[in-house]
């Protein structure tokens, strides 16, 4: 059974989903692909809507909940991170950590544990993730060899991994970060382990 989980780099709630999401296909012995994505281009054309686009309500809640989660699952993140730009500015600047990613798991390396540490460290270390040293130093710190890993985030065969996982987003309809896909079905957000954990135990 195959699990692809699209999201980007620079999700909180990524961050959150990460510990559960890892003990999940393990427990049901599943393979997970990680789907880094671009989500600023795709997002906007599927429904979703941008931080920081909504109103100030929405986004005074989405703080709430933040909130509640980190309390909720003892895991440590900063509301306002230090290196998370507010504006969105410079457009792009997620998808390197993205493409880091791509690049390890491309060559069977631990992947998911550096999407975790690089999460982590944008939010709750205040560390830097759009900075090629502070994406080689958070690899290395886990066992990576992270200038390898970063001189080959704009290789072709990466770029085009994530030309295609963009693609494929847009595609199945993934409006939001994460969203897990198995054989076809969505299931969108970290407060939805508990329906794709059901799922995969009716295999």
């Amino acid at each position: 059974m195959e699990v692809s989980c699209f999201y980007s780099l620079s999700s909180p709630w990524a961050y959150f989903a990460g510990p559960r999401l890892y003990e999940i296909v393990r427990r049901h012995q599943a393979q997970l692909v990680l789907k880094p994505f671009d989500f600023q281009e795709i997002v906007p054309r599927t429904g979703g809507i941008p931080l920081r686009t909504r109103p100030e309500p929405r986004r005074s809640y989405h703080a709430l909940e933040l909130d509640r989660w980190r309390k909720h699952l003892g895991m440590p993140l900063n509301l306002v991170p230090k290196h998370y730009p507010q504006d969105g500015k410079p457009a792009g600047w997620n998808k390197p950590p993205g493409w880091m990613v791509i690049a390890a798991q491309e060559r069977g390396l631990d992947a998911q544990r550096l999407s975790h540490a690089l999460l982590r460290a944008l939010w709750a270390e205040e560390r830097d993730t759009a900075d090629p040293a502070v994406r080689m130093a958070v690899a290395n710190e886990n066992g990576l060899p992270g200038k390898d890993l970063q001189k080959e985030e704009m290789s072709p065969k990466v770029q085009d991994l994530y030309r295609r996982y963009s693609e494929e987003a847009e595609r199945l309809g993934v409006f939001g970060a994460p969203t897990f896909v198995l054989n076809g079905e969505r299931f969108w957000g970290q407060d939805r382990l508990e329906f794709l954990d059901r799922a995969l135990r009716a295999h």
